[in-house]
């Protein structure tokens, strides 16, 4: 019997049947077919190389070809191919113990598979803790604008980003948002500190007006990445962890993107001295992105509440495949590399050398602001300097298009909020050259001034 679809030969000419991530309809695009990397860079089907400003999504911390990280995998799956952590398996046990060392205080880690996962399973964490406390009526989460966390229900639902849940409303109940401290756009006047204390301020008016007998969790990225690199004063965090505490609030820090040497340090909350989150969680740099892995790293005496007898006292959540041996091993290998290499004084110092060369471009006419961390930056792009008009997509596309025909790939916060598309992102991996880092600052500085 003939089949009804005649397939195609398998290789790239067979890319009908895939479906790509954020691609808008358009039948005459052809998506870049990559077929092998090494270091920053990597080369197309057609022998194109390209440096990856933006690591993947973010993830590729430590770069293409890592054969440590590489074998770490493969050693691991011949010992043990897979196991379930219903039970329990060395990589998870000695990963776990590695992260609450990295946090620097007692935590318990559930392990997931992605930065979306990572974050469910804190609010199911959160909503449980608080019902086993005493405080049932503890379910709202509260999140900032702009703010992203995922692309599941609930992270969704936490991302306020309203472009995201265009068609996907209506979002999961209980989830609020609050201004983000974002100066160069704020409402609040005064210094740039001053306008990020007052955005604090309203994160506490507003557990106020909900009743903090509602109110579960706060939910924060360090640094806001995807919704356009803003980078609050460090002031800002430690009052919103003193607003939590006032209010027995959670504070989850989704260190997703931060985490693991991004910002200079190896968690972005370190930047906030005496700050310590009541949950963190992580993904992407946790394993460099060579497999998936999610976790959520949750306080000792949070993890108490659920050593109770009972029915339903226990965490009642599994994850197939989260905290896979060979990702839990590649994971340790990862960590091992970073601190074997310096990674994190490494993009503290060359961030603050090289990267912050591009802050030059505030000169332009067309450069609003250029906000930067380690190897974490954002030049917001505007129409005029005095409206702050921000920068119409399609040029915003030019931008990007001609950085990627001279061999740089860099991202922009495409889909994130309305008419607010304007940010353009770099975050090259950490192990990038000094050369590397050159070759961006002159492309990017190159295509801006021709524009």
């Amino acid at each position: 019997m003939k089949p009804e679809v005649e397939m195609k030969k398998a290789g790239t000419e067979n890319e009908s049947h895939l479906w790509n991530a954020m691609h808008k309809y358009n039948p005459n695009a052809k998506a870049t077919v990559a077929v092998s990397g090494e270091g920053s860079w990597f080369t197309d089907e057609e022998g194109n190389k390209y440096l990856d400003g933006v690591s993947g999504l973010w993830c590729l911390n430590l770069g293409y070809g890592r054969q440590e990280i590489v074998d770490a995998a493969a050693e691991q799956m011949k010992k043990l191919s897979y196991f379930p952590l219903t039970m329990n398996h060395q990589p998870a046990i000695q990963l776990a113990n590695k992260i609450s060392i990295l946090l620097g205080a007692e935590y318990q880690t559930f392990f997931s598979n992605s930065g979306s996962e990572a974050n469910e399973t804190a609010f199911k964490i959160a909503r449980q803790y608080h019902m086993q406390t005493g405080n049932p009526g503890k379910y709202k989460f509260i999140s900032r604008y702009r703010g992203y966390h995922g692309s599941t229900l609930g992270a969704m639902s936490a991302t306020a980003q309203a472009s995201r849940r265009v068609k996907y409303d209506p979002s999961a109940p209980g989830f609020l948002h609050v201004a983000p401290p974002y100066s160069y756009r704020s409402l609040f006047s005064g210094t740039p500190e001053e306008k990020d204390l007052r955005a604090a301020d309203e994160l506490e008016e507003m557990i106020r007006w909900e009743g903090e007998e509602t109110v579960a969790a706060f939910i924060m990225e360090p640094f806001i990445s995807g919704g356009g690199v803003i980078i609050p004063s460090m002031k800002y965090i430690q009052r919103v962890q003193d607003i939590c505490k006032k209010y027995h609030v959670l504070l989850i820090m989704d260190e997703v993107v931060s985490g693991f040497g991004r910002t200079g340090k190896t968690f972005g909350f370190n930047h906030a001295d005496g700050v310590q989150p009541d949950i963190v969680t992580m993904a992407k740099g946790l394993t460099s992105g060579y497999l998936p892995l999610g976790a959520t790293a949750v306080k000792g005496e949070i993890h108490e509440a659920f050593k109770k007898e009972g029915k339903d006292n226990h965490f009642r959540h599994v994850s197939t495949y989260g905290g896979h041996p060979a990702a839990c091993a590649v994971a340790l290998k990862n960590i091992e590399i970073i601190e074997k290499e310096n990674i994190v004084n490494r993009v503290k110092s060359l961030g603050d050398e090289k990267l912050l060369e591009l802050s030059n471009l505030k000169s332009h006419e067309n450069v609003g602001e250029v906000r930067q961390a380690g190897f974490l930056l954002g030049l917001e792009m505007v129409e005029d300097k005095e409206t702050k008009e921000p920068l119409a997509d399609d040029k915003m596309g030019e931008i990007v298009g001609k950085c990627k025909q001279n061999g740089l790939i860099i991202g922009k916060n495409g889909d994130t909020v309305p008419n607010g598309n304007n940010i353009l992102i770099i975050a090259p991996p950490l192990t990038s050259t000094e050369e590397d880092l050159d070759f961006i600052i002159a492309t990017v500085q190159s295509v801006i001034h021709t524009m």
